[in-house]
């Protein structure tokens, strides 16, 4: 079975008020860390969704990433959920299903992906939940492609998959995989609760 990642971070953030995911977190740029999670994942490549002339350096400046998947660049002009989430998949090539990471969410398990990758079968996506709350990244099979494609606006997956009764769950101990940055005071918040 062939996966790819896919992180999403072409969003405008009006609510963090500044370049979000170049925010430092843990001494380095928000978005590292979900790249970095994506990277971990069972996959044989990494797309990240982001700003058209983002040419990767206000982000990842000149970071080395150790060796594992590539990391390619979708560069993007909408600012909708569901044409960042359909440039990821159509980014990623001929592949069996996509995990779907926030490029706002630093905290999440590296452990959780392979987990969800066992579980998917054939089930039409995989996703992780804490106390029946359910988080990211969730991995779609291909089955589902066709139904994403047809998503308009700020929509994302979750309504499709909210209609599905051939889900596999993953429940998690872990709350991070629920954890995202809005609005600054949500880094500070989280550096106390994580350190």
């Amino acid at each position: 079975m062939t996966l790819a990642a896919i992180v999403l971070a072409a969003g405008s953030a009006t609510r963090f008020g500044a370049d979000k995911l170049a925010a430092p977190f843990r001494g380095e740029p928000l978005v590292r860390h979900a790249i970095r999670a994506a990277r971990a994942a069972p996959v044989a490549r990494v797309i990240l969704v982001c700003p058209p002339g983002f040419e990767a350096g206000e982000w990842l400046g000149a970071h080395e990433w150790p060796a594992g998947p590539d990391l390619i660049l979708a560069p993007l002009r909408s600012l909708a959920l569901s044409a960042s989430l359909q440039a990821g998949i159509a980014a990623a090539g001929a592949i069996d299903g996509a995990f779907v990471f926030l490029g706002d969410m630093p905290l999440v398990p590296h452990g959780v992906a392979p987990r969800l990758a066992a579980r998917l079968t054939d089930h039409f996506a995989a996703i992780p939940r804490h106390d029946g709350a359910w988080g990211h990244p969730v991995l779609l099979s291909a089955r589902a492609f066709p139904a994403v494609a047809k998503l308009r606006g700020d929509e994302g997956a979750g309504r499709i998959l909210r209609q599905r009764d051939d889900l596999a769950f993953l429940d998690v101990e872990s709350d991070a995989i629920l954890i995202d940055v809005d609005r600054p005071q949500d880094l500070a918040r989280i550096a106390a609760q994580y350190p």
